[in-house]
Formats: C-alpha cells, structure tokens, sequence
C-alpha cells in the first residue's frame, strides 16, 4: 500500500484518498468533542451557578470524566483495532457518535447538567474507541518518510479542530436565546459529517484477524501495559506523550478561569486564547517535517521540552501586576500591551509542545510491531488518561489549598524541565539526536546524496571513512533508525565527545595486538548488534585520518559480516563517505591537533554524506570495500 515515491509534501497527502477521507473523520470527530465539551464548561462558567459545581472546577470535572473512558476501556479498543478491518470500524464509531449527539443535544436544549455530563463520559468513549484505529492506521497507509508529515498533519488537524470546536462552542452558546439549540444542532451535524466522511476510507486490512478479544478491562489494561514495556524506546516515548497530556491538559481545562480570573476578559477572550493555543500546536506540529527533513526525527522532541518550559515560566511573569477590572470584550483586551506578553507565551510554548509530540508519535507508529501496533496505542491511551486525571486532581488541589493560576503555570514549567531531563537520560538517544540535529543544521549545512540506500529495516553494517571527531553524530543525523558505532577506545577519552558516546551505547574497540580482550568484546558485542537486527556503524580505516586521505582498511569489517553469514543471517555492507569536513574544527590538522581553533571554518560550511548502493559482504574483498568508499568521496 506504499507509493513509490512520497508526495512532494505533507499537504499532498490531502489529494489522495488513503489519508484525505480518514484526515476528515479524525478532524470532524475532534471538533465536535470540543464543541460539546466548551459549550458545557461555557455553560456552567458564565450561564449557570450551581453549588455543587463551581466554575472554578468546572473545567477540571469534564475533562476528566471526558478522558476516564480512556483508562477504562482502552485496552479493549486496541484489540478491537487489531482484530478488525479498520475502515468499518471507524464507521461502527461514528454511528455511536451520532446516537451520542443526538442524546446531548436533549441535554443542551434542556439545559440537563447530568444528561450532558454523561454525554461527556460518552464522547470519551467514542475518542477511546478511535484513538488506536488512528495511529494505527497510518503506518498502514504512509511510508516511513510520509509518517511524520501525515502524523504532524493528523496533529495540527487536532488542534486545528480544537480551536474550531471550541471557538464554535464559546460563540453558540453565548448566542442570547437561541445558544443552547444551536449548539444541539452543531454537535448533530458534526457527527452526521464525520460518518459520511468516514464511508469514503478505503478498506485497511486487520494485522491480526486471529486475535481472540478479552473482554476484561483491567486485566487486558495491565496486558497492554506489559506488552508495551517489552519496547523500552517505544514505551518510554509513551510516557512522554503522557506526560505532554499532563502539561497540555493543564492549560486547556484553564482558559476559561485563565481568561475571566487573571486577564479579566469576557468569553470571547476565553476562545480568543484557544485560537492562539491552538494554532500554535498546529504550526509547531507542521514544522516537525521541515525540520526533520522528513524523516521520523525525534532529536526535536528536547527542544519542544526546553520550549515549552521557557514560555510557560515566563508566563508566569507575564501575568504579575495586572490590574483588576470588569470582563472585557475582546477589543479591549487586545488594546492593553500588557495581555501582548502573555500571549506570545501561549503561542510559543504551544508551538514547542507540538515539535515535542509529533515525533514521539511517529516513533511509536514506527517501531511499534505490526500485528501489536493498535494495542500498544491503546496502551498510550491509557497512560494519557492516567496522566490527565492526575493534573486534573493535581491541578484542583493545589487551586483549593490557595494557589494561584499564575502560581499553577510556573509549577507546571518547572516540573516539565524535571522530568524531561529524566526521560531524555533515561533513553539517551533523544538527546543525541538532539545534538546530532542541532549539528547537522545549524553548525554545518549538512547534505545526505542517496539516503534511499539506507535500510528502514533489517541488519547492515554501514562502512564510513573517518575524518572528524563528529562523524558519528552526523551519521546519526542521516538515519531514521539508531546506529550502534563501533569506535576506537581512544576516542572515548575526548571530553563531552566521550560522554555522548557511552551514553549512546557505541561499542569501544582497540587493535587485536594492543588488547586483545577488548577486542574479542567489541567483536561479539558487533554482532550482537546484528542479530538484534539493528544498523552497526564500521570506520574500517581503524582512526581518525590524518590528511585528509583515504586510510587502508582493517579487516574487522569483514570478519563482522563472515560472522553473520555463517550464523545464516546474512547482512549488506552499505559504503557511504563523508565529504567536506577536512579542515574544519572537529578534524585533524596543523601537526595532528583537533579542536584547536573554532573559527577555522565558517559556521553553516557545506559538509555532505554519499551513502551508496548495498554491496555483499560474503564475496568481497577489503580492497574492492576500500575502492567503494573512495569513489563516494567527492567534493561538494
């Protein structure tokens, strides 16, 4: 089901039938849960005063009875993905949404708290159901370089939705004497919509029809919590995903006591920081695949963290000192240079927050097995909710015990700065890629000729000349896959180059004459490697060159690959050749010194990889491997 070649863009993908028509499902049914959910806490925050749900709680109690269906019956919608053709499920879901709707539209009209509280555990329901289908889908139907433009597209869609679904919902319900009924009459229309536009997505086979359903949530809950922690990468991005949720969910239950309580404006002004909130998700999301050069690169995920930490502590600040006064209308609000602040926070701590989510997205997409992927997706649904009902008990209890909104947002950045630094040392490759991005992008304009040659799947051993100390932090920037490096020892004693490397788990190796042990270990350890079926990084030459040329090759390179074909796993060779670097900071110059002069070269130098096609390690020989990488060398 994969094209040959990826469409020119994300936005391409709108023209094609594979992810249009599901685009739209995803897109209608994200903003009518919003217009549901905005319109009630609109309702209860301006319209109504009930003692046994003040505005203040208002927004935390629908959230969270939105998102407990999430933690109770996500296990069974994963299987239920899995098991069944994808298509006519969503169609099943979207029927169950207009029965919804049509519930909640009594409930608006008159004016029923109870009724349109249990619609909201209801519409929980139907997101439960659908969220696994989803993310499941997409890798069915995108190949690897489409997944983070469809994922960042599926992601901006989302927000995009949020803000018109609540921007729609504010303004009905506000609406003198007829609010209530048009709201019921949007809500209907939505559902109505999404299930013809779900009729229009082409059939997605089930990746395991075998499946046998069980039917308990909370013994499949911890089953799919325990098959999920069986991919520590892919289960610790589940956890960063959540703990997005627990971030996000912090400022979207706030906005309308953000907007009423601290910047003293009207309900419009509550939607008006939903729109900027919202399109900041959404552009940060569209940018994932610019940056990442569409590969599934998650060396952005820290940067979207130390975004949204900045911004969302600075808005701390941005909301000191402004003076009380009667609701303002929209107008007014934009005419006081002291609101401008606070929404430029909004905006950019919400574009971080998209950089930061969409490519954990895709990661999980990607490297989650086929016939398991909708159930470890479901497994995410149920950490998000677990997250999100604890900001919402969180959130409420430190509010009862006296603290402020403003006080509520600093705590929130700063417990953002702590646990990402925990995630990112836990799974240290987030933040090697983050270097190798920032690398790749801003020191150097780094250029990768014949990246189709790189396996998205399987073992190979990448064979590279080795010319600066940085090499294997731009290779790590080429590939969408990690590499495990096997390196000289000597390198390990670099400051800070050092340290990335044995965080990123390269393999130390020294000459068989020198320590012999050490390279017994390094051998076995390569083709561990390789048996895991994962990418294993070779610099044969044995050392970093010392001018500028082509070093003759150890056979350990060989030897490696020997070991695989006789283990009956044969594995390709894939020659590459980085260029251009010679002569720059990380490379050895002037009597063999590196790293003596930083401005040697030009920051943003043109430095390139030609990775070239792959080759049979079992017939060849050290001269003709030798003889590929030099014809890959080649000025830029």
């Amino acid at each position: 089901m994969h094209p040959p070649e990826p469409p020119p863009n994300q936005f391409a993908l709108l023209r094609q039938r594979r992810f249009a028509p599901f685009f739209w499902t995803q897109f209608l049914g994200a903003a009518n849960d919003n217009l549901f959910k905005f319109a009630l806490v609109v309702m209860v925050t301006y319209q109504l005063q009930l003692d046994w749900l003040p505005p203040a709680m208002a927004g935390l109690a629908i959230g969270a009875l939105f998102v407990l269906p999430f933690l109770l019956f996500s296990a069974t919608s994963g299987q239920l993905a899995d098991h069944w053709e994808k298509s006519g499920l969503m169609r099943l879901i979207k029927n169950l949404e207009i029965a919804i709707m049509l519930l909640g539209a009594y409930g608006f009209l008159t004016a029923h708290i109870p009724v349109l509280l249990a619609c909201t555990f209801l519409m929980g329901l139907h997101s439960t159901l659908f969220g696994p289908v989803k993310f499941a889908y997409l890798p069915q139907v995108l190949s690897e370089r489409e997944l983070t433009g469809g994922t960042g597209m599926v992601e901006m869609g989302t927000f995009v939705a949020i803000l018109l679904g609540q921007l729609a919902g504010g303004l009905l319900v506000a609406t003198p004497g007829v609010g209530h009924r048009d709201v019921a009459i949007g809500c209907v229309l939505l559902a109505l919509l999404g299930r013809l536009s779900a009729g229009a997505v082409p059939p997605t086979p089930a990746t395991d029809p075998g499946l046998r359903i069980h039917w308990n949530p909370f013994s499949e809950t911890w089953r799919n919590l325990r098959l999920a922690a069986q991919y520590p990468a892919v289960f610790r991005s589940l956890l960063g995903i959540s703990w997005m949720w627990f971030f996000g969910a912090t400022y979207l239950s706030q906005f309308p006591s953000l907007a009423k309580e601290l910047l003293h404006g009207d309900e419009h002004v509550a939607s008006f920081l939903l729109v900027i909130f919202s399109l900041g998700v959404g552009l940060g999301s569209l940018l994932c695949e610019v940056l990442s050069r569409r590969h599934v690169e998650i060396g952005l995920v820290p940067l979207g963290a130390i975004g949204m930490s900045v911004f969302s502590i600075d808005l701390y600040f941005a909301l000191q000192g402004l003076p009380p006064s009667a609701p303002m209308a929209l107008s007014a609000f934009l005419q006081m240079r002291a609101h401008w602040h606070a929404m430029l926070d909004l905006a950019l701590l919400s574009l971080f927050t998209g950089m930061y989510s969409v490519p954990m997205y895709a990661l999980i997409q990607l490297r989650s097995p086929r016939t398991h992927r909708a159930r470890i997706i479901a497994a995410n649904n149920i950490l998000n909710a677990l997250f999100m009902i604890a900001s919402a008990l969180i959130a409420a209890a430190l509010l009862r015990s006296g603290v402020g909104l403003a006080t509520l947002f600093l705590l929130t950045g700063l417990a953002n700065l702590l646990v990402a630094s925990y995630i990112f040392l836990l799974v240290p490759e987030y933040l090697l890629r983050c270097v190798a991005w920032v690398l790749s992008r801003c020191i150097y304009r780094f250029q990768v000729d014949g990246e189709q040659h790189l396996p998205t799947a399987g073992a190979a051993v990448l064979v590279c000349n080795h010319v600066s100390f940085i090499d294997a932090i731009l290779l790590m920037a080429a590939s969408p896959r990690p590499i495990y490096f096997l390196m000289d020892q000597r390198i390990f004693q670099v400051p800070l180059l050092g340290w990335l490397f044995r965080l990123g788990k390269a393999i130390p190796v020294a000459p068989r004459q020198q320590d012999e042990a050490a390279y017994v270990r390094a051998m076995a350890a390569a083709d561990q490697v390789l048996a895991s079926g994962d990418l294993l990084c070779i610099f044969p030459e044995g050392a970093i060159t010392r001018d500028g040329q082509l070093q003759a090759f150890k056979g350990g390179v060989l030897k490696v690959v020997q070991q695989r074909a006789q283990a009956g796993q044969p594995v390709p060779l894939i020659p590459m050749a980085l260029n251009n670097l010679w002569g720059s900071f990380f490379s050895r110059v002037e009597q063999g010194k590196a790293m003596v002069r930083p401005f040697r070269r030009g920051l943003w130098s043109r430095v390139g990889l030609q990775v070239g096609a792959p080759l049979d390690g079992s017939s060849l020989s050290l001269d003709a491997l030798q003889a590929q990488v030099r014809a890959l060398m080649r000025p830029l």
